[in-house]
């Protein structure tokens, strides 16, 4: 089976639906650390997912899990 990957950005729709369920206290850390940075809540939010896949990425560009699984297929 081959996957197609591709590079993409979270829309604002998926983080405000992932943020619905999570924690209070998530959802004041995120808000935070955007203000903090200075940039989006999307943002943020795909920095943290792609830095749990990749201690090294600061993004789901930078981040090697999609080189990694193109490597296998």
């Amino acid at each position: 089976m081959n996957q197609t990957l591709t590079i993409e950005h979270l829309p604002p729709e998926a983080v405000q639906q992932l943020l619905e369920y999570a924690p209070d206290y998530v959802k004041t850390a995120f808000s935070e650390k955007a203000a903090e940075l200075e940039c989006s809540l999307e943002a943020v939010v795909e920095m943290a997912l792609a830095s749990f896949l990749d201690r090294e990425a600061f993004s789901f560009e930078d981040c090697q899990l999609a080189k990694r699984l193109q490597d296998v297929a």
